[in-house]
Parts: structure tokens; C-alpha cells; sequence
């Protein structure tokens, strides 16, 4: 029998709801039974076009205030663009909350100095500005550019004597480059004319002053990089050439003499490589890392003597999760961040081995957190967090006391009614337990059987969370609030369970993880609570695929499907991707010219004759990931066999994702209209599509 099993949570919430019913009749009245919460409404779709979240965190050197970003969503009528990023200060102690730059900015990687007098950030101003380091005095002044980088600033951070700072940068174009490009003939010579990020020191400039930077590497590829705790050395993450791919798969971690800039190779990391940090004490180096080539994520916390290069996987063996994130506590303990199913929790380990101690978990906080910055003598913490109920805020936290909240961005929610989200398991055909989230609608009656919602994570290196899951694409708590049901099932191949689990679907696509989504449509069905006539499915990326997938071969599944950015054809995908060697080693595991066959039968368009789905194919023209060709072949498949119900909708300039608001506009509209007229309302296939121009909810003043 599966934990939690919702049978028999069902006929206990029975009984005592239908006790609790009888008292309140014979006490107030029927009427009452059936009266709304005076002003409380579901969430709705405009709600989270305004929901702002926090971004990042940074706390002081003494505690005493976290510096921290707040993502501002554009309104409809703003000029198309990403969401604002402000910046606060806000003190633990006493909650104050200082707003420092607001308005129309974006702000990103605030980072205090070591004394604690200056704030640092990345933003730009000016149209045609580039992005440069930025300095604040916290005490009260102006901000003031401290890099002049012709080509923009990428990554930085302070030395640790807080009189110099290290950035990355691209390489410029030339002077004659320039030119060539202004006259016309600034061609694509396809990855080969590629620039390199270089890694640039510069001291920490007076007002109104400029330095010249000191170029401390050429013609590698730096991706990011941290000062060792005497500042004499630098560990940085490197690959050959500037790729997205050779980030994903080929960086390893080299030691850098500032001095001299003469440089070495210090790990020989297999696969994917996460962050890293150098102990208090400057003798070793942590970091988080994949366990083989083939492991589609980081999963490991290893640390490297750097005197005698031995390296310890401090992972606890057979580890059912995934380690995403390490740092220090002191010179012998081990500090880490890991993904446990739904849940994630903050862990010590000491340096020789042992057992772990879990000093911070999100099932007993009822927080969602991320990766923490605290102080260094370990007293203070700060991070940002979410639960099912509100977006990311900042919290505070003291080892051995609860987690203290200090924002609350968006305290409209206080008004909003909410479906009951929990967390499920279920048994896959061939036994393995899979765990997912379901949201309940918000006007929720036993033994009514509702219509239900998939909703597939992309990667398939991701799971989803017991937190927060309302953005532009399949917003939880609105679609409950329109009387849905929805679930989040973590299929295997998803991180989260261990490395075994993620690997299930390496070498085997569409296989057993979709599968496992079958299956958890197929138990809510059992359970009583989900119309089978009434499911609809959709997912981005991954989760794209998924879609494409339950469109075609597992049509009978589902009526309508939301394919966002998704693949369709697993051979001309491997083709047009920027990401080949990723796809190589962690998910196929062979060249395609192995596995021609396996490739086209589990691609979407080989199943798509038989498709009995309204398909919805939305993405952004300019997606280098999953290349728009891979919505275009879906929908041509579809066409040509006659499917009275698809619709293909791209974006303008958006890439794997949309980032601007008029695209996330018309992606949570559209996508929302098309369930409630196939899934909910069950229109019929062959009838009448929903209409194409939907503006007039966009909430533009277009007259």
C-alpha cells in the first residue's frame, strides 16, 4: 500500500467532515454551508502577472542586514521587457526594510564588501550602456560605476581586502570588426569566430576615478570563479571555449596564481560541475559535482586537499537525492544544500567522514529555501524561500531556531483562497513509488470527480517542489481556483531521489518516466477524484516533449496538451540543439547513428496520425535549445494528417522560455482558454477552435 494513500485519507476526511457538517447545520443553519469566505476569491490569472518574488540575498558580515532584490513584473502596457529587479536592505533584528534602488532597474548580483561599508551590484543605465560593477555606500551617497568594460561585465567579485574586485568579460570586438559588422558584413562563421570570457583584476577605483583592469587569463573560457580567503589565489571554472555546452559538460575547476596568472587544473571532475568554495582555512577546496559522466545533474558534495590532491565524495552512499549546493562551516565541517523528493534540507558533515546532520529542513520549516549566504563565524543566515501559499521572500534564520520571515511582497494574498496542496505516492506499473504534488480545487467536495491537469516538469534533471508552483505557465492555484485538479508528478529520471532514479530514462527516452506519468493519471482516476473523459496535460522543454508524447502514442490519455518550447522529433533535435555533447553523454548515450531506430519511435511525429488531442504548440522563435523547427515539424505532422484541433503560436525574439511580458501574457491566457475549452467544457475536437485573438484580456487600453 503507497504512504499517504488518498483512499484512505478520503474516507477518514469523510466521516469527520461529514460529522463536522452535521454540527454546523444543526448550529447555524444550512445557508451557511454553502456562503464564500467574506473577500476572499481564488488567485487569478492578472494575479500573477503582479506577483513579485525575491531574487537573491546577501548578508552583511556582521548580520546585521540582508541586501536583497526584488523581482517587479512589467504591467501589460510597460515597454516589452523582462521584470524589473529592485534593491533592499532589510535588518533582522528589527525588520526595517530600506529600499536603496527601485523603480525601472535591474539589479543582479548584489554582493557586500568585506567590511561591510559597500554594497557592489551588476545593473546598466543608458540605452546603449553595458553592464558594469556598480558601487553603493550603505551609509548614504550616490552609486557609481567602478568597471568600464567595453563589453560588459558578467560575473564579479570582491577580493578579499575589499580594495580590488575580479570580473568576467568577453573579449571585445575589434575595430575592424566593427566595421565590417556597420557595413554589412558582420557574418556568422558558425561556433568558430567564438569570443572567450576573460577573467580581469582591477583595484577598487576613487570617486570619480577610473583604473585600467589586469587581464589575468586569454583564449580559455571562464565561467565563474572565487578568491581563496587570503586572496593570493583564485579557483575558477574553465572550459576550452566559449559554448553552452562546454559549461554544461566540460568545465573543471583550475587554481589561479593572481601574482603571476600562471594557472593549473586541480579537478578532473567526469561530468557536470556545480559550485565551489575554499575552506576558512585555505587548505581545501568543496565542491558540488556530478558522480559520472552519464548523471544528468549535480549530485555530489566532494572536497580536495589542495596540498595533496586527494579527493573525498562526502556524500552519503546510496543517497536518495541530490546535492546542489556546498560551502564551509568551518575548516573540518562541510556545509551543504540537497534536493530530498519534494523537500530540500541544509546538512553538516565533518571532513573525515561520518554521518550527516541535518541542521535545516523544509518539511519541518514548511519553507522552500534555497542555498543560503550566512556570516562567517556561522550565527547568521539568510535566504529566500516560498511555500504553497507565497512566492519567495526573505527569511532569516539562527542555527537551532525557527526561520524568521522579514517581507511579505505581496500581502494581497491574505485575500485569496486556496486549493489544499499535499504531497501523493503512487505505485508505477512495475512497482517503483513515485511521488508527485496535488492541488485540490479550492471548491473541493468529496465524491466529485474533477477535471484534471498534468503538469510535466522540463530537464528531465528537475523536480518540482512542495512550494510555490504559480508562474505564467500552468499556475497551480489558478487553475484550482477554476475548479481543476492538479498534479506534479516527479517522474523517474526527475533529481531529487538519487542518482539511480535520474538515470532511468538515460539511453531510454519516453520510456519508464513517461510511463510513471501514465500511471499517476491513471490512479487519480482509481482514486475517485479525476473524470477520465476530462485530463489534460502540458509541459515546457522536457515536459514539451512530454506533451508531444501524450498528443501521439498515449493519446487516449488525454484530450488537450500544452506543448511549450517541447520536442517532436528526437533526430533533427540532436541536430539543431546548442547543447549536443549534454545530450550525448547524460541522456541518449550513444551517436545517433546507433540508434536511428530508437530515435524515430520515440519521437512524437511518428505516433502523430494517430493523435485524438487538441495540441497546443507554443515557443519563441529564437530558442537555440529546443529550435522552433521542432514545433514546426509537430505541427506540419499534424496537419497533414487531417488533425482538426492544433494550433501552433510562437513569440518573437523569446528563447527557450519566455521572458518578456507580453509572451508570458499570452502564454497564461492561451493556454488557460485552451483547457477550459477542450478539457473542461469538453468541446469537440472536430468543432469550432477557441478564438485566436484573446488581447482583450491582456488588459491593454488598445481603443
Amino acid at each position: 500500500m503507497p504512504r499517504n494513500s488518498i483512499s484512505q485519507r478520503k474516507a477518514r476526511n469523510i466521516f469527520f467532515n461529514s460529522l463536522f457538517l452535521l454540527i454546523l447545520i444543526s448550529l447555524l443553519g444550512s445557508s451557511f454551508l454553502f456562503a464564500q469566505s467574506p473577500g476572499k476569491s481564488p488567485l487569478a490569472p492578472e494575479d500573477i502577472l503582479k506577483t513579485k518574488n525575491v531574487g537573491s540575498v546577501q548578508i552583511s558580515p556582521d548580520g546585521k542586514w540582508i541586501a536583497y532584490t526584488v523581482n517587479v513584473p512589467r504591467k501589460p502596457a510597460d515597454k516589452p521587457g523582462p521584470a524589473y529587479s529592485e534593491l533592499y536592505l532589510v535588518s533582522p533584528k528589527t525588520g526595517e526594510i530600506r529600499p536603496f534602488i527601485t523603480g525601472k532597474v535591474n539589479i543582479s548580483s548584489p554582493q557586500w564588501s568585506p567590511d561591510g561599508k559597500f554594497i557592489a551590484f551588476l545593473t546598466r543605465r543608458g540605452e546603449k550602456a553595458k553592464t558594469q560593477v556598480w558601487l553603493l555606500p550603505v551609509d548614504g551617497g550616490e552609486a557609481r560605476p567602478i568597471t568600464h568594460c567595453r563589453s560588459g561585465v558578467l560575473y564579479f567579485r570582491w577580493h578579499p581586502s575589499g580594495k580590488q574586485i575580479a570580473f568576467i568579460a568577453t573579449t571585445p570586438l575589434t575595430k575592424r570588426e566593427k566595421k565590417l559588422k556597420e557595413l554589412g558584413y558582420g557574418f556568422i562563421f558558425f561556433e568558430e569566430n567564438l569570443k572567450p570570457r576573460n577573467l580581469f583584476l582591477q583595484d577598487v577605483p576613487e570617486v570619480g576615478g577610473k583604473v585600467k583592469p589586469r587581464q589575468l587569463t586569454s583564449e580559455v573560457t571562464v565561467w565563474d570563479f572565487e578568491f581563496s580567503p587570503d586572496g593570493r589565489t583564485i579557483a575558477a571554472s574553465i572550459s576550452p571555449r566559449n559554448l553552452i555546452d562546454q559549461r554544461y559538460v566540460f568545465r573543471k575547476i583550475y587554481l589561479l596564481d593572481v601574482a603571476s596568472g600562471k594557472r593549473e587544473q586541480l579537478t578532473d571532475n567526469p561530468g557536470k560541475l556545480g559550485n565551489y568554495a575554499f575552506s576558512p582555512d585555505g587548505k581545501k577546496l568543496a565542491y558540488a559535482a556530478a558522480l559520472t559522466r552519464s548523471d544528468n545533474a549535480v549530485s555530489q558534495a566532494f572536497a580536495i586537499d589542495l596540498q595533496t590532491r586527494e579527493v573525498k565524495n562526502l556524500t552519503p552512499p546510496d543517497f536518495r537525492g541530490h546535492v546542489e549546493w556546498v560551502g564551509w562551516k568551518n575548516a573540518s565541517t562541510l556545509l551543504y544544500f540537497a534536493g530530498e523528493g519534494v523537500w530540500n534540507t541544509l546538512n553538516l558533515v565533518k571532513i573525515k567522514g561520518g554521518k550527516r546532520q541535518i541542521i535545516l529542513h523544509s518539511q519541518k520549516s514548511g519553507v522552500i529555501f534555497a542555498p543560503p549566504s550566512y556570516t562567517r563565524d556561522f550565527k547568521h543566515f539568510a535566504l529566500r524561500g516560498d511555500s504553497p501559499t507565497h512566492a519567495r521572500e526573505v527569511f532569516y534564520w539562527q542555527p537551532g531556531k525557527a526561520l524568521k520571515r522579514l517581507t511579505n511582497l505581496n500581502p494581497w494574498l491574505k485575500d485569496r483562497t486556496f486549493g489544499r496542496q499535499e504531497v501523493v505516492h503512487y505505485p508505477s506499473r512495475d512497482g517503483v513509488e513515485i511521488e508527485g504534488i496535488l492541488v485540490y480545487p479550492v471548491d473541493f467536495q468529496a465524491g466529485v470527480k474533477y477535471p484534471l491537469i498534468v503538469v510535466v516538469h522540463g530537464g528531465p534533471e528537475s523536480h518540482y517542489s512542495n512550494g510555490w508552483l504559480n508562474r505564467y505557465f500552468h499556475p497551480a492555484q489558478v487553475l484550482a481556483g477554476k475548479g481543476y485538479l492538479v498534479f506534479y508528478p516527479n517522474y523517474r529520471s526527475s533529481t531529487g531521489y538519487g542518482v539511480k532514479f535520474a538515470a532511468t530514462g538515460y539511453g531510454d527516452p519516453a520510456g519508464k518516466e513517461f510511463d510513471d506519468v501514465a500511471d499517476g493519471i491513471e490512479y487519480l482516476i482509481k482514486e475517485g477524484l479525476a473524470d477520465p473523459e476530462r485530463v489534460g496535460l502540458g509541459g515546457g522543454s522536457y515536459g514539451g516533449y512530454a506533451a508531444a508524447w501524450f498528443s501521439s502514442y498515449y493519446t487516449k490519455y488525454v484530450r488537450a496538451v500544452c506543448m511549450f518550447v517541447g520536442i517532436s522529433d528526437l533526430i533533427s533535435k540532436r541536430g539543431t540543439t546548442d547543447i549536443p555533447y549534454e545530450e550525448l553523454f547524460v541522456h541518449s548515450g550513444k551517436p545517433l547513428e546507433e540508434m536511428w531506430d530508437l530515435s524515430l519511435k520515440r519521437s512524437p511525429i511518428y505516433y502523430a496520425r494517430q493523435s485524438k488531442t487538441a495540441v497546443l504548440i507554443l515557443g519563441g522563435t529564437a530558442d537555440t535549445r529546443v529550435h522552433p523547427g521542432q514545433s514546426l515539424e509537430y505541427y506540419r505532422r499534424l496537419k497533414m494528417n487531417n488533425h482538426p484541433a492544433v494550433r501552433l503560436v510562437q513569440y518573437p525574439g523569446e528563447g527557450h522560455g519566455n521572458r518578456r511580458q507580453p509572451g508570458r501574457i499570452d502564454v497564461l491566457y492561451r493556454h488557460l482558454q485552451w483547457y477550459d475549452w477542450y478539457v473542461k467544457d469538453k468541446k469537440p475536437l472536430d468543432g469550432p477552435m477557441p478564438p485566436l485573438d484573446i488581447s482583450d484580456r491582456y488588459g491593454l487600453e488598445l481603443d
